[in-house]
């Protein structure tokens, strides 16, 4: 049967406050983490981003299930209590967050995952990236239909305009689901993080600094050392927030 080490690192970085959260819910079966960034101005968006993670943790507590199906509607409903905690007049108007959530069944060996907005997942195997989430975002639209390349998105003006997040109303929010789960095996490495992270770290020196990790944290600490030396002539940054998850053992036959 598959285990596993999770290490989390979740940092204001130049703001003065944090709007992202993460968090994890795990049984002797299965894993279930989700990482949110949160936006909406003057608190309302560490306020949307806690309430995603609790509302989809909790609802995964309630009835565990590692299907992307599954996952999708879980996080509608998510969505839901986004929208329901909106009051009017206050901080709380205007907020939404992105989010991304993946599930591992560790006696089945498979892992599903669903997203909206710019948060990343990432899948590493032999310390080589085999996938990624694409964007919900204007640059991504770009990036798929050629009119950027890969080292412009990083850097484009309009890099934060996002085409999906959690607070929209359902009908306007889009979901990109694992459409079938990917087998996974011991050895394999997740990463799920913000675009604080992603911004800053490519994925030729993610791989570069899992390559010489030895721990999820270990690896955790590199990624934070690159983020601070990009970062550490600029006036502000965005926070920054990861949470990874090491597999370790075998799939039982």
């Amino acid at each position: 049967m598959l285990s596993l080490e999770i290490a989390i690192m979740s940092e204001p970085g130049g703001r003065t406050y944090n709007e992202d959260a993460c968090g994890y819910w795990s049984s002797e079966r299965q894993l279930c983490c989700i990482l949110a960034d949160g936006a909406g101005g003057h608190g309302g968006g560490d306020i949307a981003s806690r309430l995603a993670v609790q509302s989809l943790l909790a609802g995964f507590a309630e009835s565990p299930s590692a299907s992307g199906s599954e996952l999708s509607r879980l996080m509608r409903r998510t969505n839901q209590a986004v929208l329901d905690g909106r009051i009017v007049g206050t901080v709380q108007e205007d907020m939404h967050t992105t989010v991304v959530s993946m599930v591992i069944d560790f006696f089945d060996g498979r892992a599903d995952w669903v997203h909206s907005g710019d948060s990343r997942l990432y899948w590493f195997r032999g310390a080589r990236l085999i996938e990624r989430t694409r964007d919900h975002s204007f640059v991504e639209t770009l990036l798929d239909a050629g009119l950027i390349r890969e080292d412009e998105t990083r850097t484009h003006p309009k890099r934060s305009v996002l085409l999906s997040a959690l607070g929209k109303e359902d009908d306007e929010l889009e979901l990109s689901a694992s459409l079938s789960s990917r087998v996974v095996d011991g050895g394999d490495v997740f990463l799920l993080c913000s675009d604080g992270v992603w911004e800053y770290v490519t994925d030729e020196v993610m791989e570069r600094l899992l390559t010489q990790a030895g721990t999820a944290q270990e690896w955790l600490a590199a990624i934070e050392q690159t983020i601070r030396t990009a970062t550490a002539t600029l006036a502000t940054h965005d926070n920054y927030t990861a949470l990874t998850v090491w597999l370790t053992g075998a799939t039982e036959v």
